[in-house]
């Protein structure tokens, strides 16, 4: 028991930077390359944490504390985060998925102040896009979490994975479907994926995430590169716990089959980051706020199930 307690922890620890070289090595096949080596994230990591960090001298502490809260409250997330019915958080208690909502802020809350901190305007734009796009993400996740709460009965992240199961997708199989879409949604909107942001491209006008993180350097860089490999497997880690709830088998079934849909999750994002463009800014509001609607429909939905 104890080791399926900390299979979540680990798991995440050493296979979040490897998402992001399936999503990586996907996006090269549809463009008939061969692409970059799957570990090519690890060994990023590795180089920033050889290097030296260069500091402005208009920066303060903030700066230099962001990158480490940020990472510190990424880890405390991940430790809430369950495997599929066979494996519960680490650290699970009554209403942690609040805790988890708070977490993930506290992280955008920093990265924004180190962002303004550096008294650039270049990354206060991004900043500023990056509040306004969370302001409507935010909302989609929480109500979707609250409608997972209402149909199992717990406010555990691990005791509502672990109570939705077959006989909850035959009574409110569309609204769980919903839910899983709301929060695949809020998944490509907080890792700053296509169609919301492009993460491999370094032009002012459809910047994001990028552009905050422009001044930093060495094992600060590092630090906020890990923390969002950790986020997408969060993030991600919420959409698969949903998309497999309706499985049956025991425990390692579970845990097999949500590590089969982490991968595939990847290559999933490979796959719509080939096939689609980012839309416009404009354009990007009135996405997250159908995941807003969907995630209130599906709330609904299940009252009326569950009646």
């Amino acid at each position: 028991m104890n080791a399926l307690r900390i299979l979540p922890i680990l798991s995440g620890l050493l296979l979040a930077p490897l998402l992001l070289g399936i999503v990586n090595r996907t996006k090269a096949r549809f463009g008939g390359r061969r692409g970059q080596p799957l570990l090519q994230a690890y060994f990023d990591l590795l180089k920033l944490l050889h290097k030296g960090a260069v500091y402005s001298r208009t920066t303060t502490w903030i700066f230099r504390a962001g990158p480490s809260i940020g990472l510190a409250a990424t880890l405390v997330a991940l430790t809430l985060i369950p495997i599929g019915r066979g494996a519960p958080s680490a650290m699970h208690f009554t209403g942690d998925l609040f805790l988890l909502a708070y977490c993930l802020g506290l992280v955008r809350f920093f990265t924004v102040l180190a962002a303004l901190d550096t008294g650039s305007a270049f990354e206060g734009m991004g900043a500023s896009r990056e509040v306004q796009f969370s302001a409507l993400a935010e909302p989609a996740l929480l109500i979707a979490l609250a409608a997972l709460a209402r149909l199992s009965g717990h406010l555990s992240l691990s005791d509502i994975t672990a109570s939705i199961g077959v006989t909850s997708w035959e009574v409110a199989g569309p609204a769980l479907a919903l839910i899983a879409l709301a929060l695949f949604v809020v998944f490509l909107s907080e890792n700053s994926r296509i169609p919301v942001d492009d993460p491999n491209t370094h032009l002012e006008l459809t910047m994001i995430h990028e552009v905050m993180i422009l001044d930093h350097s060495g094992p600060d860089l590092a630090f906020i590169e890990y923390g969002a490999a950790l986020k997408f497997w969060i993030l991600g880690s919420l959409v698969v716990n949903v998309g497999i709830s309706g499985l049956g088998g025991g425990t390692w079934v579970s845990i097999a089959a949500f590590f089969a849909g982490m991968f595939g999750l990847a290559v999933g994002v490979g796959v719509v980051e080939s096939t689609m463009a980012r839309y416009r800014l404009l354009k990007v509001p009135r996405m997250l706020w159908v995941a807003v609607a969907l995630s209130v429909l599906s709330f609904t939905l299940i009252g009326r199930f569950t009646a």
